[in-house]
């Protein structure tokens, strides 16, 4: 269809308003559902998982890198 067929509205105040109220409600429902999904990650074992490997794969590289610091601990226990 042709630009020139297509019915132009003009917003007075009362549409303005309505148009308002709408986006409004369209933010307020885009927040609830940004912070449903944040609460959901937030609870999944994923992120605790990745952070428990990150830890371990600090600790054995940190191991790799001082093997001497490994023996002397255990020399100082034992």
């Amino acid at each position: 269809m042709n630009n020139q067929y297509i019915r132009r509205e003009v917003f007075c105040c009362e549409t303005c308003r309505e148009l308002k109220s709408f986006w409004e409600n369209e933010i307020s429902k885009q927040t609830c559902y940004r912070e449903l999904e944040e609460d959901r990650q937030g609870k999944s074992a994923l992120r605790k998982l990745r952070e428990e490997w990150k830890q371990r794969l600090e600790k054995r590289l940190q191991m790799l890198d001082n093997p001497d610091e490994k023996k002397k601990q255990a020399s100082t226990v034992g």
